[in-house]
């Protein structure tokens, strides 16, 4: 009796190994998957070739040879500045936008010429204005003396020599003047405007964050961190440094790409984040080119850019708190996927704040220069500049008297630095 109750659980036995068996090797199997295709997205993130937008104009750093152009008729795709730059659009029947062909053309000039060829064609404008003015007053002069001789020439006056006109239809070459500077506001608004746009359009794989399938984090923080600043400083432009007071209405290209670029970073769709937040960018252009055209305001006061700065400082100020603490929220341990993550995030802020630091130091400088605060800035920016250039192969989140370096604690001291100068910087302004 007893062997024939055995005899069924033979069957039962040899089932439950086979799929032991089979778990165990499909587990193998997945976990090589996810190891192979973390080593190729490492490898991908590390062979990226840096933001060209990071070649900076800002003062005391002329164009590159790139950069310079030889005539005024040269394509304006060739100009970095100019190919940039999108012309005010109009309105047709059909709902979609065409460019206007005067504003267009404007523009296309300003950007065309460099500075110094800029200069020369506003000086041989007004000589060649003058010189018309010198023979119509001649011709004026002639024809009075032809209708009255007497008068023009008593017998008894002395004979005065005669005055020689150049009647030449090309004048004289003109010296070469200083370079005129953009209006204020350009520089600071491309500083805002590159880091994101090169994100979205320009690195490879685009916009991360928000991919079903995420085979990378460390650019997906970076993205982030971007995204952070470029949404501040965009609140900033359209609240404060655009309008003369509270009582002066809203820009309504700033409100609209203020409002885009607020869409959450991880949405997949309805609305997708990559397009509402190149509709941000080009309503920032399109304040852009308000400003070159003088249509626009950029205020430059101290009450404005002591916002600005003090949202920086909050920002850095989180940054930083996330690079030194040993423990989450909930009492775990800071792994080590949560490690780099901070890292790469606070990596990106450094970076998109660096340029717009840099901006502000070119187009707030007479701000700056009457507080005495262009030194604390400068130092914020090289602060900033340390933490973008930092980029281990791999970041360890080894102890602080380990072997194994802690790359948070080193990415926190220039966070520190820059956070504490640009705090320095908002009191130099109050005073």
């Amino acid at each position: 009796m007893d062997n024939d109750a055995n005899t069924p659980k033979q069957p039962a036995e040899k089932k439950s190994g086979f799929a032991t068996f089979l778990i165990k090797r499909v587990v193998v199997a997945l976990v090589l998957i996810a190891v192979v295709m973390w080593a190729l997205a490492v490898g991908v993130d590390y062979l990226e070739k840096p933001a060209p937008w990071k070649n900076r104009w800002v003062k005391g750093q002329p164009p590159s040879n790139a950069e310079k152009i030889s005539s005024a008729e040269t394509d304006t795709t060739n100009h970095p500045a100019a190919s940039s730059i999108e012309t005010p659009r109009e309105h047709v029947e059909d709902g979609s936008y065409q460019k206007s062909d005067v504003v267009k053309r404007e523009i296309d000039r300003k950007l065309a010429l460099s500075p110094s060829q800029a200069s020369l064609d506003q000086h041989a404008l007004q000589e060649e204005k003058r010189r018309i003015k010198t023979l119509q007053e001649s011709s004026t002069l002639k024809a009075k003396d032809d209708a009255h001789p007497a008068a023009a020439a008593p017998p008894d006056s002395k004979k005065q020599p005669a005055v020689h006109i150049a009647t030449s239809d090309h004048p004289a070459k003109p010296e070469p003047h200083a370079a005129q500077p953009l209006p204020k506001g350009v520089t600071f608004v491309n500083a805002v405007i590159r880091p994101i746009e090169y994100e979205l359009t320009e690195r490879f794989w685009g916009w991360r964050p928000n991919d079903m399938i995420n085979l990378t984090d460390n650019v997906n923080n970076f993205q982030l961190g971007v995204l952070e600043v470029t949404r501040r400083t965009t609140v900033q432009l359209a609240e404060r440094i655009s309008r003369t007071g509270s009582t002066d209405s809203f820009n309504k290209n700033l409100e609209n790409a203020m409002n885009w670029v607020m869409v959450k970073a991880d949405r997949y769709w309805f609305p997708s984040p990559e397009a509402k937040y190149k509709e941000s960018l080009e309503e920032l252009k399109l304040y852009r080119d308000e400003l070159m055209l003088g249509e626009a305001s950029f205020h430059t006061r101290t009450d404005n850019l002591i916002p600005l700065l003090a949202a920086f400082e909050d920002l850095l100020g989180s940054c930083d708190e996330n690079l030194v603490k040993t423990q989450e929220g909930d009492g775990t341990e800071i792994g080590f996927f949560s490690a780099d993550n901070y890292f790469y995030y606070a990596k990106g802020v450094a970076t998109a704040m660096e340029g717009i630091l840099e901006a502000i130091h070119h187009d707030f400088e007479k701000t700056l220069t009457s507080r005495h605060g262009e030194e604390l800035l400068h130092h914020a920016i090289v602060s900033c500049h340390l933490a973008a250039s930092l980029d281990p192969w791999i970041v360890t989140n080894g102890a602080l008297d380990g072997i194994l370096a802690n790359h948070r604690a080193h990415m926190a001291a220039p966070i520190s630095h820059a956070r504490f100068y640009i705090g320095q910087l908002i009191k130099t302004l109050s005073t």
